[in-house]
C-alpha cells in the first residue's frame, strides 16, 4: 500500500457506516463464523509461525465487513487483535502484509474511510455536483448514486462497498470501489479550486486506484 495513504486515513476506520442500522436489522456474521481463539491466543503473544498468521489474516479479513454487528465472542477478539497490533490503522497496514483477500480488504477499507472524510467536505461536494452537471452518472456509478449529490453520497458509496463485501461479491465491490475513485480523482481539481487543501486528492485517488487493482490481481 502507498505510505501516503495510511498516513491521510483517520485512526477510526471500523464504524456503523451509512444507514448501517437498517442493515444490521437483517444481516448478520457468518452462521458459526468465529476468530480461532487459538490463533488470537498466539497472535497476542507473539508465538504464531507465517502460515497460522495469515490463517488469522484471512479471517480477520472476513468478518470486518460485519464489525458493527458481530457477536460478543468475536467482537473481544477481534478487539484482542485490533488493540496487539495498536490500533486499526495499524490493522490496515497488518493485513495489507497478507496477499489476497487480507490485501483486497485493508485497500478497500483505506478507500472506505477516505470516502467518509471527503463526504461532507463543502468543496468536495461541490465539485462532484458541478462534475454531474456534464456527466450525470460517471462511468460505473449508474446503479449506485441518485439523482443529487449532497455530503452522504461517497459516504453512501463507502456503505455500499463494504456491504458487497460482506455479501462475498468482492468483485463487484472491486468495480465499485475502482469507478468511485477514477470519479473523485477526476472531480479533485475542482475540489482544489474551491479549498487548496483538496491538492492531493487526485494523487491519493491515484495511489489507491494502483493500490485496489493490484491486490485484486494478486500482485
Amino acid at each position: 500500500m502507498h505510505e501516503k495513504l495510511l498516513s491521510k486515513i483517520v485512526t477510526e476506520l471500523l464504524h456503523p457506516r451509512h444507514d448501517a442500522s437498517h442493515t444490521s436489522e437483517d444481516r448478520s456474521a457468518p452462521a458459526g463464523f468465529e476468530l480461532d481463539p487459538a490463533l488470537v491466543s498466539g497472535f497476542t503473544a507473539g508465538s504464531l509461525d507465517a502460515q497460522d498468521e495469515a490463517a488469522l489474516a484471512d479471517q480477520v479479513a472476513e468478518l470486518l465487513p460485519f464489525h458493527w454487528v458481530l457477536p460478543n465472542t468475536a467482537r473481544a477478539a477481534m478487539t484482542q487483535v485490533i488493540d496487539h497490533l495498536g490500533g486499526q490503522r495499524e490493522l490496515m497496514a497488518w493485513l495489507d502484509r497478507h496477499p489476497g483477500l487480507p490485501r483486497l480488504v485493508a485497500r478497500l477499507y483505506v478507500l472506505m474511510g477516505l470516502l467518509d472524510q471527503c463526504s461532507a467536505e463543502p468543496a468536495v461536494v461541490t465539485a462532484l455536483r458541478e462534475f454531474r452537471e456534464r456527466t450525470p452518472y460517471p462511468s460505473g456509478l449508474k446503479d449506485y448514486l441518485v439523482p443529487e449529490t449532497d455530503d452522504e453520497t461517497l459516504a453512501t458509496l463507502a456503505f455500499k462497498i463494504e456491504e458487497l463485501l460482506g455479501d462475498r461479491r468482492g468483485e463487484e465491490a472491486v468495480h465499485l470501489a475502482l469507478a468511485t475513485a477514477t470519479w473523485l480523482q477526476e472531480a479533485a481539481p475542482g475540489a482544489e479550486t474551491h479549498d487548496p487543501k483538496f491538492g492531493e486528492m487526485g494523487e491519493l485517488m491515484g495511489h489507491i486506484r494502483h493500490d485496489i487493482q493490484s491486490a485484486a490481481a494478486g500482485t
